[in-house]
């Protein structure tokens, strides 16, 4: 059986996310009430049985480290593989800060080459899909590729935002766009790609004098230019990169509008994972009024819920009216307010009698608060 060592990129800022990332990694943003933008990716390598994955942090790691742990709630707790931080360290005179993806693999290449793996799977944990990266294997085997990277078609006004993929008939890759102003096509990179582990080793360790920091801006145009042998993966399902606050705003739409999003609520097939807080359940008071939404643990509803999804230990105070919003943890909401389309930021306390009502999604936070919004 092929060995695959999963490396999971998670050090990015996620600076489009404004003062949601302003003190934890992107993976660790709250999703759907009850999960974690890096619930994702940890359930799929859990469901994939891959044994063994090395989590590539940089940015404020404290609270995902604690939260992932062993990752026994993904059932990742190997005792030999499961899951191992890799985090900045110093070597001789200097601290080995991460320039890109590419360049914060290489550090810890080390690792790779003591896991002995037969495949490189590189991640990113802050997207929202489920997959079976087997079939991605797959793919890579049955190409006999060098490199294999998955794809997913987007809407082609948004295609500017992505790596753009152009293939030939057998799905072998001719030409790769970072972020192109006029694409060519909408087939997207997802930022998930396989490596034979020599091939990765000849990339990072070879004569070539350029200098890869990032797998979509530098390595792949090397390995075409270089004439390596890549395959294009064709992923079918949904796929969400929650980068920006309207496109984590829609995800968490989505899931409301689709009672079987993802078969989040399935443990058949490909099940999400997520790790307990152990806290009570929600409380909906009398006054209380819930719609077409979702609750997480520890939350007091006294007012109106409607089509939203409020995170752990959140309340709604009376008479107030939550509408397309998504609420982020602790965030407590007073008396008499009224909120539609926004993603209320975590902790954040809305007096009482706040009113913000806008077709344009936004961030509500401490810093915003009276800019997008008025005290009646």
């Amino acid at each position: 059986m092929n060995r695959i060592l999963a490396m999971i990129l998670v050090g990015g800022r996620g600076t489009r996310l404004g003062d949601i990332t302003r003190e934890i990694a992107k993976p660790a943003v709250s999703f759907g009430a009850k999960y974690r933008l890096i619930d994702f990716t940890l359930s799929n390598i859990s469901n994939s049985n891959i044994s063994t994955c090395g989590i590539v942090t940089q940015y404020e790691p404290f609270e995902l480290m604690n939260y992932i742990g062993s990752g026994a709630s993904w059932d990742l707790d190997y005792i030999d593989g499961g899951v191992r931080f890799l985090t900045p360290y110093s070597r001789h005179e200097n601290v080995l800060w991460q320039k890109g993806t590419a360049h914060a693999i290489k550090q810890y290449f080390r690792f790779i080459k003591d896991q002995k793996p037969d495949y490189v799977l590189i991640l990113s944990g802050d997207h929202i899909y489920k997959m079976d990266y087997q079939e991605m294997v797959k793919t890579h085997i049955e190409k006999k590729a060098e490199v294999t990277i998955a794809a997913t078609k987007v809407n082609i006004n948004e295609a500017s935002r992505f790596g753009i993929l152009e293939v030939d008939e057998n799905n072998k890759l001719l030409n790769f766009y970072e972020k192109p102003d006029h694409p060519v096509s909408n087939l997207a990179s997802m930022g998930i790609y396989i490596f034979s582990s020599q091939v990765l080793e000849e990339l990072f360790f070879s004569s070539s004098e350029e200098e890869l920091i990032d797998f979509g801006k530098d390595i792949i145009p090397y390995c075409i230019k270089i004439k390596k042998d890549i395959a294009v993966h064709e992923f079918k399902d949904y796929w969400r990169d929650v980068g920006t606050i309207e496109s984590l705003h829609q995800a968490n739409m989505d899931l409301l509008e689709d009672s079987d999003f993802l078969g989040l609520n399935s443990s058949k097939r490909l099940p999400i994972f997520s790790k307990s807080l152990n806290l009570p359940p929600h409380m909906v008071m009398d006054s209380g009024v819930i719609k077409s939404s979702v609750i997480a643990d520890g939350s007091i509803i006294a007012g109106s819920v409607i089509h939203s999804t409020v995170a752990y230990q959140v309340s709604v105070g009376f008479s107030s009216v939550i509408r397309n919003c998504v609420v982020l943890p602790n965030a407590v909401i007073g008396n008499n307010v009224e909120i539609e389309n926004a993603i209320i930021n975590s902790g954040l306390k809305i007096p009482t009698n706040y009113f913000s009502k806008s077709k344009k999604v936004r961030l509500i936070t401490a810093e915003n608060l009276l800019e997008v919004g008025e005290i009646r």
